[in-house]
């Protein structure tokens, strides 16, 4: 008899079949949803520069570059023209006021000052003989008044007794007139002359004071120009350093030319050149910092020169304190100039990888796994010459590759070797 077979359902090829299945669909959606997918970079570790984020105090400067300059520079420019004739002190020379630099000889302006100089003396002498011709018309009023004094003292008196024997019919009437029309006429003649004598002396007074003036200012210009043939020599204005161009005997120069400077060397100053871009922030006061010789020495803004010339403008700054012993004129330092306070923050030293992201992000290694770096969305802030202020994305502790990234493409994932 037949006996029917029931075929099995589960069998063991089936079940590595499903099973195989399952584990490729899991596999599948593993991928899809846990599997890091992100574009994956080996690079090699050990060319890779890696700095740490921290908390410290975030010093807001700026690096400049400064030239030594003196402190107070007075210069010397030619008043008058002419040709050297001597050269009494040589560039380099410490020189006092009233040390005689250089001789210049001009035979033009020599023999123009004396005919000004004749000229002004024929003024004053003309001025003189004016005041001399008032005096001599004062005195001459002054003499007519006392003739005329004196007649009315002699003609008053006759004048009464004339008077008097008239009135007693002792004269005649022809007589009595006579002597009384000149005394009358010489009465009425003081008085006119009296009041023209007041008259001139007001306007002499007047006359008199304006003469002065005249004369004490042609004085005045006849000394000046007697000092224009001073302005031939050359003299120290006050007590430092002698600079001068290359000059020689002989050699032609103008008015107005500029024959060298004198630099007061007992203390100096920096002038300092800052990009344009650091105008807003710079002001009269700031501080600054340079080494020199292993010493610190502060410096603090005095000036600012707000022209801008090659997308830079320069400001002068002066020491805070005693200046360093051994520095010289035009030498060069590098200073560190603040920008603003100093503050507590999250700090990440400088590198490369700035130019490649702009500061919007980094590759920060991973915390789990140190052969992983992943890229992160940051903002910084600030920057100083040893530190980026960190202001979004970072954390104490973080590690951050800081070297740069020309050649990382754009995948978001280093893998460290």
């Amino acid at each position: 008899m037949d006996k029917k077979i029931v075929r099995k359902k589960w069998t063991t090829k089936r079940l590595l079949m499903i099973g195989g299945g399952v584990l490729v669909l899991s596999l599948i959606v593993y991928q899809l949803l846990f599997a890091d997918n992100r574009s994956t970079l080996n690079v090699d570790k050990d060319r890779l520069s890696i700095a740490t984020v921290q908390m410290g105090e975030f010093k807001d400067f700026i690096p400049v570059t400064g030239n030594i300059e003196p402190g107070q520079t007075f210069y010397l420019d030619a008043i008058e023209g002419g040709i050297i004739a001597e050269i009494t002190r040589e560039s380099g020379a410490e020189v006092e006021k009233g040390d005689t630099i250089l001789t210049l000889t001009n035979s033009n302006l020599q023999l123009e000052v004396m005919q000004r100089e004749t000229q002004l003396y024929e003024q004053i002498n003309n001025l003189r003989q004016t005041r001399l011709l008032l005096d001599q018309n004062d005195l001459s009023q002054q003499a007519q008044l006392a003739e005329i004094d004196y007649q009315l003292k002699l003609l008053k008196p006759q004048y009464s007794r004339f008077n008097t024997l008239y009135e007693s019919k002792l004269i005649s009437e022809r007589e009595f007139e006579q002597v009384k029309e000149e005394y009358e006429y010489n009465r009425r003649r003081r008085e006119l002359t009296y009041k023209s004598y007041k008259n001139d002396s007001i306007a002499r007074v007047y006359q008199l004071r304006q003469l002065a003036n005249s004369e004490s200012r042609m004085q005045r210009s006849l000394d000046a120009v007697g000092n224009i043939l001073n302005n031939l020599t050359l003299k120290a204005t006050r007590n430092g350093q002698l600079s001068t161009p290359q000059l020689e005997v002989g050699q032609s120069v103008v008015s107005g030319q500029r024959l060298g400077q004198i630099d007061v060397m007992n203390n100096y100053k920096v002038r300092v050149g800052i990009d344009e871009l650091y105008l807003p922030r710079v002001d009269v006061g700031q501080k600054g910092s340079f080494t020199f010789s292993g010493a610190e020495y502060q410096l603090i803004i005095d000036k600012i020169y707000p022209t801008i010339s090659n997308g830079r403008f320069e400001v002068d700054m002066v020491f805070e304190g005693e200046h360093p012993s051994g520095i010289k004129r035009g030498q060069t330092i590098r200073i560190k100039l603040e920008l603003g306070a100093t503050e507590e923050t999250l700090l990440l030293p400088v590198g490369g990888f700035y130019k490649d992201t702009g500061g919007n992000w980094a590759y920060v290694i991973s915390e789990g796994d140190a052969s992983v770096a992943y890229k992160k969305p940051i903002r910084l802030g600030r920057k100083n010459t040893d530190y980026y202020e960190v202001m979004e994305g970072l954390e104490a502790g973080d590690r951050v590759i800081v070297s740069g990234y020309d050649n990382y493409g754009d995948n978001e994932k280093l893998s460290l070797e």
